[in-house]
């Protein structure tokens, strides 16, 4: 029912932003079906159309994690593959889901779970028309990790706000 409501909200949001483009979330689970795990072999793939290329783009990743989840920070690496089957760009992101200090969760939510959106690809420009797939993949010291419920992508045309 909870995953439910936050679909839910998720798409009522989604469908006031003018500038989107592109959201897609994947739930995360282990081989042996155990839920809210992100093993290293799982790298989810989003894929999404530009027809614009003289528009830039903010690209954000989604994450979402339960409370317990054992580390102020979460590594992630991207492989952005153009229409022809080119790497675009790869990059090592770390991002904060806690306070390093106080251990207070940084992003949106309430009980034990918190939603990030995290900027990672800045007016972001992309030179060829066609599909584009960014591929995530986890990058911290241990092969499972516990915690991470779900990670996606969102794309949005930039925009500047005064």
């Amino acid at each position: 029912m909870r995953g439910w409501l936050a679909a839910l909200s998720l798409l009522l949001l989604a469908s006031c932003d003018t500038s989107e483009l592109y959201e897609q979330n994947v739930d995360l689970k282990d081989a042996g079906g155990q839920p809210y795990v992100w093993v290293v072999q799982e790298k989810p793939s989003f894929t999404f159309t530009i027809t614009d290329t003289t528009q830039l783009y903010d690209v954000y990743f989604n994450i979402r994690n339960a409370a317990d989840y054992g580390y102020y920070n979460l590594y992630v690496k991207h492989t952005l593959t153009a229409p022809d089957g080119r790497p675009v760009s790869m990059l090592l992101h770390e991002m904060r889901l806690l306070d390093a200090k106080t251990g207070e969760p940084l992003g949106s939510g309430s009980g034990d779970i918190f939603d990030h959106r995290i900027l990672a690809l800045p007016q972001q420009r992309f030179r060829q028309p066609g599909e584009y797939r960014l591929t995530l993949e986890q990058y911290m010291r241990q092969d499972a990790l516990p915690g991470i419920m779900a990670v996606g992508v969102r794309v949005a045309r930039h925009t500047t706000e005064p």
